[in-house]
């Protein structure tokens, strides 16, 4: 395969960053425009559409910078993690983005997009990215930076048969997430059917939950461990567990999960990091920064709805600490003030979405083994070690 190297900026017609509506006096709004927040792309390369904020049409259009279009490719460029990846499609617009976020719009007579996002997609640009941090108190990668990263690029017809190949990966992944939403709505339908409709008695979690039950200690029974830490949860999933020996795990490493907990970062709520945990490994174990929620009295498919309605993530918001990496506290989760039907209601409701749960979670389980093949599959297709 004959490929030229290029520099990503002679191959586009833009690559800029998105703005943000605080900055201008804009609030966010209920439903509207979508706005991608970097929380909403995926590590390994993906968009969570069920974690877009929203802005009114005056203000996207007042933020003309960042409007974004059919097959741009989103880039995180500051905060924790660096050189995540999206894809966008016309199914999410309108839509714009905050400053977070770096928008690489390329020049499609000279490359395909599909195949520069899948460069961005790869281990290797990952690194490279990775490498190019400012160091600066909050990590970050300038535009100058990343107009000046180098692909090998192949004629356009072998770019789009390259492309075209790992998105049939990606596809199938698209389609699962399709079905994941589906099931969630299902799950917040029946919810706020019940909640409009039933009469309610106000409780305190600690009332009918335990925070943090289960602490791993060090002398257990356990070579190694699969961890989580904050930067491994997305809204509503586990992306990444981490394997270690267990001399070399991180001191951190303390909160034991088991099946039907659920785990909540404790540090900026508002990007709405938690998870149901779903028949998980017996050596699964979270960091120290989240808090782990486990159900006494009352069934669990119905208290993690009432800990991801936006009324819980305002409460946790409300009651963060902290100018630079506001934090709640497992008391602030067990003095949460919830609110919960009879007894023969929420065990309606745990019959009836309980099979959505275990659905999600094979659709889940599927879409990470489809990203592996991808992911092993993409470097032999960019470097020529499998012919297209």
């Amino acid at each position: 395969m004959i490929s030229e190297k290029q520099k990503l900026k002679d191959v586009c017609v833009k690559i800029t960053k998105g703005t943000t509506p605080s900055t201008y006096g804009f609030p966010f709004v209920e439903s509207g425009i979508n706005y991608v927040k970097a929380e909403s792309i995926l590590e390994g390369g993906g968009i969570l559409p069920n974690t877009f904020a929203f802005v009114d049409e005056a203000t996207h259009e007042y933020l003309k910078r960042s409007i974004l279009y059919d097959k741009d490719i989103l880039i995180s460029i500051a905060g924790a993690k660096l050189g995540k990846c999206g894809f966008l499609t016309e199914q999410y617009l309108p839509a714009n983005t905050n400053q977070a976020v770096g928008i690489v719009r390329v020049n499609p007579e000279r490359v395909d997009p599909k195949f520069i996002y899948y460069n961005f997609v790869s281990a290797h640009t990952y690194q490279i990215i990775n490498s190019l941090n400012s160091q600066a108190a909050q990590p970050n990668l300038n535009l100058g930076q990343l107009g000046e990263l180098e692909f090998s690029i192949p004629p356009l017809p072998t770019q789009r048969k390259i492309a075209s190949i790992l998105s049939a990966y990606d596809d199938l992944i698209e389609n699962n997430l399709k079905r994941i939403k589906l099931l969630e709505e299902q799950s917040f339908l029946k919810y706020k059917g019940i909640v409009s409709s039933e009469k309610l008695k106000a409780v305190q979690l600690k009332d009918v939950a335990v925070v943090n039950e289960s602490s791993f200690k060090a002398n257990s029974n356990i070579d190694k461990l699969l961890y989580v830490d904050i930067a491994s949860v997305s809204t509503d999933s586990i992306d990444n567990k981490t394997e270690y020996d267990l001399k070399e795990a991180p001191g951190r490493s303390k909160r034991i999960l088991k099946h039907e907990d659920i785990i909540w970062s404790c540090v900026r709520p508002n990007r709405k990091s938690y998870a149901f945990v779903w028949k998980p490994e017996d050596n699964l174990i979270a960091s120290t920064g989240f808090a782990v929620i486990t159900s006494k009295e009352i069934p669990s498919t119905f208290l993690y709805q009432l800990t991801i309605v936006n009324e819980f993530v305002s409460y946790l918001e409300n009651h963060a600490k902290g100018a630079t990496y506001p934090a709640v506290t497992a008391t602030d989760f067990a003095e949460a003030l919830i609110n919960i039907p009879s007894d023969s209601i929420m065990k309606e409701y745990h019959e009836a979405v309980y099979p959505c749960f275990e659905l999600k979670n094979i659709l889940q389980k599927q879409n990470i083994k489809l990203r592996e093949a991808r992911d092993i599959l993409l470097p032999k297709l960019m470097n020529g070690q499998i012919a297209v």
